[in-house]
């Protein structure tokens, strides 16, 4: 019989089964606890995930945004610089072609010159008084 808990007169038998689901409901109580406490972290590191996935969405987005920005700034420099290489290159082709002219004009002036003082040694030559006898 079961002492102590007003149980004298059950069989021993139904004592220790209430002994038993005594145990197991201490038992189911902790699991049951436990279990809770499981829950709230679980919850709790789910919400500071979602507070990371929060964050790095807004990164996302601020960086999408400076890609934007940045893809438009590159594309106003490169248009730029191509008119830039274009009038460069307009730039090397006239120095060029004035740099050609004008090694001509050096030419013809040398080749004027050199006709020039054979003339004037021609025509020197014919102007000069012819000895003493005149």
């Amino acid at each position: 019989m079961c002492a102590g808990k007003g149980l004298e007169k059950l069989p021993t038998e139904y004592c220790k089964l209430n002994n038993i689901m005594t145990q197991q409901g201490a038992a189911l109580q902790t699991y049951n606890n436990e279990l809770v406490k499981c829950i709230e972290e679980l919850c709790s590191k789910r919400d500071e995930l979602n507070r990371q996935i929060q964050q790095e969405e807004e990164e996302k987005t601020r960086l999408q945004h400076d890609v934007r920005v940045l893809t438009e700034k590159l594309s106003r420099v490169n248009e730029s610089l191509a008119r830039r290489l274009t009038a460069r290159a307009d730039f090397d082709r006239t120095i060029a072609e004035t740099e050609a002219a004008y090694m001509k004009i050096l030419e013809s002036s040398q080749t004027l010159l050199s006709v020039l003082k054979k003339e004037t040694g021609t025509l020197s030559k014919t102007t000069e008084p012819r000895g003493k006898d005149h």
